[in-house]
């Protein structure tokens, strides 16, 4: 028995079968999508030959993706939330449709894969945030850490195959053919949505409008515990997220090229990918403000050490650093062992931020908290790549983690004693 509890709760998949549905939806759907966000960028390069261009995607997106956080909590809270999921559904399928359309029908132009790809980004937006206010209505409070980790394990299955996916078709059989399966992918998501019955916020909400995004922070400033969740994100994205440095530590240290720079990305995703795994007794953590104070402890002792690996390169001690043809396998190694150890840590810290904010606040509120949540996921990354990107220009790659680690363990500590009814959130009698 506790070998089987060792391995990932299947417990919400027998307890909902819309939550199932809900789930193979999106795990499938979510493969195509990660296969386009890449084709995308080759398709961009391909026309353009400029890594600039294919980084204006992200730029592009970004204000609408924070916009359309927070307009889709609003109208989750205000509308039959299936109804709401369903629409942006349609709206992101129709613009991976006219992704093949521009491909199938040879326009070398950049502005429609530019426009599709960014209204494409706020329906995504807006559907995560109605599908998380869905969730915690699927299932009972006590399985939410279970399906958290499920999906950080969809989640993980999205990342490796899409990509992965993207780089065979886009070689093999084109664009078109790339978008085409992206599409036939898209409609399993409908499969979820659809079969769900009408959820209909509990109470009454404001319509979406200045009014309910005030209600919202209204909420959330009397909200410790949800805002302590958010607020530690921000700390751990800013300060213990080094994917930038990837790239010149490849060519420069660690050697290897961009073939170590994947590496490198996909140890995190791999560690993030385990946990969910082997999160079994995560399920049965009462006090989860501690738990997630503890893992980004871990989180910023791995990064620590990962700043320490590049530190101890750059200083000689394993030898000539590397070249873009030679890589340095140990260091790589035990950079990649870090790196893991930081994603499992941030995925345990991931499952309680979520349950959290789904148990402990009210359905009426929990959309445009969700929204919120998606504006923290979104942006936090963006500022940790300005921290790593301002402190690399000193040439000093290890700076970046090695100071980003330090200030994430002594940060979470301040915090952690700071906000003592954090330290004492009781999942059984969650409050927020």
């Amino acid at each position: 028995m506790a070998g089987r509890n060792l391995f990932v709760d299947l417990a919400p998949f027998r307890a909902s079968r819309a939550f199932t549905r809900l789930w193979v939806g999106n795990s499938v759907a979510g493969i195509g999508s990660q296969m386009t966000i890449v084709a995308v960028g080759f398709h961009i390069y391909d026309l353009t030959h400029s890594t600039l261009a294919v980084s204006l995607v992200a730029l592009y997106s970004l204000l609408p993706m924070i916009v359309a956080g927070l307009l889709g909590g609003m109208l989750a809270d205000a509308h039959d939330r299936r109804t709401v999921a369903l629409w942006s559904a349609v709206v992101a399928w129709l613009c991976v449709g006219g992704l093949a359309v521009v491909a199938w029908g040879g326009l070398d132009l950049l502005w429609p894969l530019y426009l599709l790809t960014t209204v494409n980004a706020v329906a995504s937006t807006i559907l995560s945030a109605a599908r998380s206010a869905i969730m915690p209505r699927l299932l009972p409070a006590d399985l939410l850490p279970a399906a958290a980790a499920l999906n950080g394990i969809g989640m993980g299955v999205m990342v490796t195959v899409g990509p992965a996916l993207a780089g065979v078709l886009v070689s093999s059989v084109g664009f078109g053919w790339t978008y085409s399966v992206d599409v036939v992918l898209f409609t399993v998501a409908f499969l979820g949505i659809l079969t769900l019955p009408p959820i209909v916020p509990d109470g009454t909400a404001e319509a979406p409008g200045w009014r309910s995004l005030r209600e919202g922070a209204s909420f959330l400033r009397h909200a410790p515990n949800v805002r302590m969740t958010f607020l530690l994100d921000i700390i751990a994205m800013t300060f213990g997220f080094p994917r930038v440095l990837y790239p010149a530590l490849g060519a420069i240290l660690m050697g290897g090229g961009a073939v170590t720079a994947g590496i490198l990305t996909a140890a995190f995703a791999c560690g993030a990918l385990l946990s969910s795994v082997f999160s079994g007794p995560l399920g049965s953590v009462r006090w989860q403000g501690r738990a997630i104070g503890r893992a980004l402890t871990v989180y910023g002792i791995c990064i620590l050490g990962f700043g320490t690996v590049v530190l101890t390169m750059a200083l000689g001690w394993w030898g000539p650093t590397g070249t873009v043809g030679e890589a340095r396998v140990a260091p790589i190694m035990w950079g990649c062992l870090f790196l893991a150890g930081a994603g499992a840590a941030d995925n345990v810290s991931s499952v309680f931020r979520t349950t959290i904010l789904q148990s402990a606040v009210p359905d009426a509120m929990r959309g445009r908290l969700q929204g919120l949540f998606i504006v923290v996921v979104t942006g936090g990354p963006r500022v940790g790549d300005l921290y790593v990107g301002l402190l690399a220009t000193t040439a000093l790659l290890w700076l970046p983690p090695l100071l980003g680690g330090v200030m994430i363990v002594l940060l979470v500590a301040i915090l952690m004693r700071t906000v003592g009814s954090f330290a004492r959130y009781d999942a059984q009698a969650p409050t927020p």
